[in-house]
């Protein structure tokens, strides 16, 4: 039986230490369709507002015009922001990405931080590789309620990843993270790691009471 880094490198936080949950304020900038939006919104961002379009299936020239004119009209708009540096990214421009995922992580946008922490991980498009700072993205794109943050933190933390980098690990808020996860997902496999994910944080819980 796999024993988690949790237990043994000593990296469990007291319980309710940082369990914290937080809400995306769609408010502040504006909600308005732009063509950005038509060309280069993610399927997964649950702040979009338009449906996603995919790498394979976007226009690089027409959306790099279109989000360079709807980041130059509104450049406080982190949404707009991120769908720059996306179109950027994908069009091998990482160099040209790089202020605008700053600008949309300094933001606190979520889709922006998980994605922004992937790319830290591998260290791929430009952005070097990094593990503690994807730490801290994924961990606050869960506190946002990103799915995929929920889960990937919560596995790398109890596979050991972060050890030695300033991220909070608090058992309670992984279980958080994991409950918050299972009701917003519907996919039948990412249910079944929700569910081991789940278990192995409430056996360990269970040896640190």
């Amino acid at each position: 039986m796999r024993t988690s880094c949790l237990a043994v490198c000593g990296l469990f936080l007291a319980a309710g230490a940082s369990a914290e949950t937080l809400e995306w304020d769609t408010s502040t900038y504006s909600q308005e369709v732009t063509p950005c939006d038509i060309e280069a919104s993610h399927g997964d961002d649950p702040y979009s507002v338009a449906p996603g379009v995919s790498q394979s299936d976007m226009d690089f020239a027409r959306a790099t015009a279109a989000c360079e004119a709807a980041v130059e009209a509104d450049p406080g708009n982190p949404r707009l922001r991120y769908q720059l540096a996306r179109v950027y990214g994908y069009s091998g421009q990482g160099e040209k990405a790089y202020p605008h995922r700053e600008a949309a992580i300094e933001a606190d946008y979520p889709q922006a931080l998980f994605v922004n922490g992937y790319l830290h991980f591998l260290g791929i498009n430009k952005a070097p590789k990094d593990i503690c700072r994807a730490g801290s993205l994924f961990r606050r794109s869960a506190q946002y309620g990103r799915l995929a943050g929920q889960v990937g933190f919560t596995r790398y933390a109890l596979d050991g990843v972060f050890e030695g980098c300033d991220v909070t690990i608090d058992p309670e808020e992984l279980m958080v993270f994991l409950q918050a996860a299972e009701e917003s997902n519907s996919d039948f496999y990412a249910s079944m790691l929700i569910a081991m994910l789940k278990n192995e944080v409430g056996a360990l819980e269970g040896e640190d009471q």
